[in-house]
């Protein structure tokens, strides 16, 4: 007998399907918690505290140890990984953007940087929300302030920190991960429309962005909420490059608009329809 879906789940897809009706694609569709502001003193974004450091090697020793343990019980499950050479060819510092629908998408392009040609020569920082770097408790909470994360914030002081590391991280060579729809919906198949922000990452320091998109589909083991564990098919497509013959305001669009055609076309080709933003018209 199959496990009742959980309640909780149930009403975040209601919630997802409400919002793309009203085409509210940038609002989160779980209830978070007010989000207690980020503080300047309260981050080192470039972990130059000695502190810092070692917190964040912590951390990622217990991150590794999880990972492999969602994958050794089939909980995170990575089917097929398609265009590792497009990670591995870039020397140069880059802006990784990624499809937003779980926790363990960030995991997954974490655990694929992990295992390139660029482990050892670069380190992957994730950009998020303020709220998961000062809300959350615990192991996560451990993750969320120590993995090399870069924390937004509603504090202009505190951003001008953010916006001077990115800057840094990505002169110096090194790779961000930034989700450029701004909102996490559990488990939405569809690319949502993107926000500018990565794309003037990239123009700014001269850098390209590396699309990937994260597709998946219902494995035969059902999960603790009663849903089918999803089985990943990783895409890492070709680095965009910033376009140097356009003025420097519209390089980002034309970048951001690149990103968005490669992440619809993987879409309607592993789906096998088209993309259109409707419940009545969704085919998967």
């Amino acid at each position: 007998m199959g496990k009742d879906q959980d309640s909780e789940r149930l009403e975040v897809l209601r919630r997802i399907r409400l919002l793309e009706q009203e085409g509210r694609f940038d609002v989160d569709a779980e209830e978070d918690p007010p989000t207690i502001p980020l503080l300047p003193d309260k981050v080192d974004y470039l972990r130059t505290k000695p502190v810092s450091r070692l917190k964040s090697k912590a951390a990622y020793t217990a991150a590794n140890w999880f990972v492999h343990s969602l994958i050794r019980r089939k909980k995170l499950v990575i089917r097929q990984v398609l265009g590792m050479e497009n990670l591995n060819c870039v020397t140069s510092g880059a802006v990784l953007t990624c499809n937003h629908f779980h926790p363990y998408d960030c995991l997954t392009v974490e655990y694929l940087f992990q295992h390139s040609a660029q482990m050892g020569k670069k380190q992957l920082f994730k950009v998020i929300r303020e709220g998961n770097y000062t809300n959350f408790p615990g192991f996560y909470g451990l993750l969320f302030r120590n993995c090399n994360t870069l924390p937004l914030s509603q504090k202009k002081e505190t951003m001008y920190h953010f916006l001077q590391a990115v800057d840094t991280i990505l002169t110096r060579g090194d790779f961000i991960l930034v989700y450029p729809e701004q909102s996490m919906w559990w488990n939405y198949r569809k690319p949502k429309p993107l926000k500018n922000g990565a794309y003037k990452f990239a123009v700014k320091n001269h850098v390209p962005v590396i699309p990937v998109f994260i597709a998946m589909e219902d494995g035969d083991r059902i999960g603790e909420d009663g849903f089918p564990v999803q089985e990943y098919t990783v895409f890492i497509k070709e680095p965009i490059y910033p376009p140097t013959d356009l003025a420097v305001r519209e390089q980002a669009q034309a970048m951001k608009e690149k990103n968005a055609g490669i992440w619809k076309q993987i879409y309607e080709e592993f789906y096998g329809c088209p993309l259109v933003y409707s419940v009545s018209q969704d085919c998967v």
